[in-house]
């Protein structure tokens, strides 16, 4: 039998990186997860519709980074700095309900997503934002896969909705592809998403490939 894998952790020390960078030191590893995991959570919901990419974490022995990769820096840092200050505020109560040990530094870096229709969390949030505005769901998926088949560096995508679609009665899944997805191939960039769209009559899962390329190092 095959087994789906997820092609970000497919990849890991290949061609990917691990999104948390740390070490555990001193009997430290579960509660660094565990503050990893539960803060990534909080932030995906709290920088929900600012076309964030992805949430990335590091440490060293004194301070704790979080680097946010958006479209869009300037909805996230906000006028003169002020988002990014409510985000670390932000951050520093979550940790303390968390009951945690606090870093001695907190730094929230902000960085720009060149072409962001080659990623695939970006793409997913735009499908998401489509559904939710009402629009045919397979007017956004056609709409969707002839903007990411425009990038120059991009040379196949895969959107996968499943749920009422329409509002139908029944759930059901809709799949549409373009040029070509190499999932076995470990040095092909498969970048991979999932979000949600949330509609009255329910959920509708939305899951997105984008094939960049073999990448040689």
């Amino acid at each position: 039998m095959t087994h789906s894998v997820h092609p970000y952790s497919h990849r890991l020390g290949i061609i990917r990186d691990w999104k948390s960078r740390w070490f555990g030191t001193h009997g430290k590893y579960q509660e660094y997860l565990k503050t990893d995991i539960m803060l990534r959570e909080f932030l995906v919901k709290r920088l929900r519709g600012l076309y964030v990419d992805s949430v990335d974490m590091e440490r060293s022995e004194n301070a704790y980074r979080i680097v946010i990769k958006t479209s869009r820096p300037g909805m996230v840092i906000g006028r003169n700095g002020e988002g990014s200050t409510k985000i670390k505020a932000d951050i520093m109560k979550q940790l303390k309900r968390l009951k945690v040990t606090l870093p001695k530094e907190v730094k929230v870096d902000v960085e720009e997503v060149k072409d962001p229709e080659s990623h695939a969390g970006i793409v997913a949030y735009m499908i998401a934002e489509g559904l939710e505005k009402r629009m045919p769901f397979r007017r956004v998926m056609k709409q969707t896969i002839e903007k990411v088949m425009a990038q120059r560096n991009v040379q196949g995508v895969k959107i996968n909705l499943a749920g009422r679609l329409g509002g139908a009665e029944m759930g059901r899944r809709e799949a549409l592809k373009a040029g070509r997805i190499p999932l076995q191939t470990l040095r092909a960039d498969v970048d991979f998403a999932r979000e949600k769209a949330y509609l009255p009559y329910g959920v509708i899962g939305i899951k997105v490939w984008i094939y960049r390329g073999e990448i040689f190092e």
